[in-house]
């Protein structure tokens, strides 16, 4: 399944590049061709003119045909052939579709399908100016509420809202232990002294004998 799958979407690229090829670029440049000779052929213009007027129509019904008609076998293809056959010099099948299909059908119906494009014509019209309203009211809104968020970001700060860091916690003289080395030195060191003047007190005074 997953190998036809990828075989079916090559194919439907191939032939989806073949029809622009073979019915849009080769098509353009002959076109060109035609409006750029010296001398122009009025019934070369017309037939180009009726080409370009039967593959917009074809490429607007393309979009609703491909959805309902794209599983049929051979449906690539035989759009492909249809292109082709519209331009190719022994075909010219544009000509006969112009003016036995299209032709009369316009014709017929041409006040109603005026009528029908300038009422879409209308309503695309309010429904862009209606879109653009509320995308820049909406892209109004959130602009000054950006704007004010960022505004309000230093008043915070400055009132104190940002949390401050913990004070740092105060030693007991029991942790710090150079202080409590030099006092023990101090004290072992008056008690030393102490008990020296108090042995030198004790200590009996002799008169110095004379000579």
């Amino acid at each position: 399944m997953v190998f036809v799958g990828i075989e079916y979407s090559v194919d439907s690229s191939f032939f989806y590049i073949a029809r622009l090829l073979f019915g849009y670029a080769f098509p353009a440049f002959e076109c060109f061709r035609s409006v750029e000779k010296k001398k122009v052929d009025v019934e070369e213009i017309k037939f180009w003119c009726q080409y370009w007027i039967i593959i917009a129509l074809v490429t607007v019904c393309e979009r609703i045909g491909d959805t309902f008609l794209s599983w049929l076998p051979m449906y690539g293809e035989v759009k492909l052939a249809f292109f082709i056959y519209l331009w190719y010099p022994k075909t010219k099948g544009t000509g006969f579709i112009y003016e036995t299909m299209l032709r009369p059908f316009v014709t017929r119906h041409e006040t109603d399908i005026e009528r029908k494009l300038q009422e879409m014509k209308t309503r695309s019209w309010d429904f862009a100016i209606y879109y653009w309203h509320n995308c820049t009211e909406l892209g109004q809104a959130k602009f000054f509420e950006a704007l004010q968020y960022f505004v309000s970001q230093p008043g915070k700060k400055s009132n104190g809202h940002e949390p401050s860091a913990p004070p740092l916690p105060v030693p007991s003289p029991n942790d710090l232990p150079s202080m409590n080395k030099h006092k023990s030195k101090k004290t072992s060191s008056s008690s030393f002294d102490s008990s020296v003047n108090q042995k030198r007190t004790w200590l009996p005074r002799t008169k110095p004998t004379r000579r």
